[in-house]
């Protein structure tokens, strides 16, 4: 594969040039006991980086710890989600290049370089793909398996981490897709899922993922049906008619059958077969209009 120099993709060969034009994003709530040490150790790296630290309405010292250790930051008066302060972060950010990142200790800035790395080889986004002993719990391991699995399907391309925080991306791309990102947690698999449906390439570098400081905002029994969510979101992200396709294909199916086996007994073409086979119509026609929608969402001038 060709690979275009980084100094023509906005990505100095220089270090001190690269950092002056970097942009280190950190959404926090209640994270005192962590946001100090990660923006230092952030700070330490390039110490010419824009550092925004988005308080999300916390309630603690999280805003003082981290202005105090060099942070420029950004308070909201209540907490409006983790996607938010994504997004008030990056439409405040000057830098070309965005790094994302949590602010509770789990992503190790020392993982910062590999990331821009890979976008200096001509990639436009870069995430930070954690291994099996990096998930926070055995069920969350297996819902993001899950998600991985499925989004692999529907890109065609191998999606190790589809729900990782801790990626880098060019600025002016990520900012194309901002009216798409929830307020809630799961920016990662919208911002994922629309740079590959506009085609600009995505890599993943492994990283090991540290225990967090303090307590997880995500609650498993609210925050399960949400996430259950995400799958059939990531297919009407992507492709719609290849998650609608296949129902509708089902139920025609069932009610095929289901035809065939009254006729055989009884020489009837019941209720059932025609409530299945009709359903198999609309859920059809409902994945051929969302994939309409999907590909204006996606369409851009020039």
């Amino acid at each position: 594969m060709l690979l275009t120099r980084p100094e023509t993709l906005g990505l100095p060969a220089d270090p001190v040039a690269q950092a002056a034009r970097l942009s280190i994003i950190l959404p926090a709530r209640n994270e005192a006991g962590a946001v100090g040490r990660t923006v230092a150790g952030i700070r330490a790296l390039y110490p010419e980086a824009e550092i925004i630290v988005v308080n999300d309405g916390s309630t603690d010292a999280t805003a003082a710890v981290a202005e105090q250790a060099g942070a420029r930051v950004i308070s909201k008066p209540y907490g409006m989600g983790n996607g938010a302060a994504i997004k008030t972060g990056a439409r405040a950010a000057g830098g070309e290049v965005l790094v994302f990142m949590d602010a509770d200790g789990q992503h190790d800035p020392a993982d910062i370089p590999r990331l821009l790395a890979k976008l200096a080889e001509g990639y436009d986004m870069a995430v930070g793909a954690r291994g099996d002993g990096s998930q926070a719990s055995v069920g969350r391991g297996l819902a993001n398996g899950l998600y991985n699995r499925l989004a692999t399907w529907m890109t065609n391309h191998e999606v190790a981490d589809l729900t990782s925080g801790f990626r880098a991306a060019r600025a002016a791309k990520f900012r194309e897709f901002i009216h798409l990102l929830p307020n809630g947690f799961s920016y990662p698999t919208t911002s994922t899922m629309a740079f590959f449906r506009s085609a600009y390439p995505v890599a993943y570098v492994p990283i090991v993922a540290a225990k967090r400081v303090g307590t997880s905002h995500i609650r498993p029994l609210r925050d399960g049906v949400r996430f259950l969510l995400i799958i059939f979101k990531i297919a009407t992200l992507y492709s719609p008619l290849k998650l609608f396709a296949p129902v509708a294909a089902s139920f025609f199916l069932l009610g095929l059958g289901n035809y065939a086996y009254t006729f055989t007994i009884g020489h009837r073409f019941t209720n059932m077969s025609a409530l299945l086979m009709s359903a198999a119509v609309i859920v059809f026609l409902i994945g051929l209009i969302s994939e309409q929608i999907t590909n204006l969402t996606y369409k851009r001038d020039g």
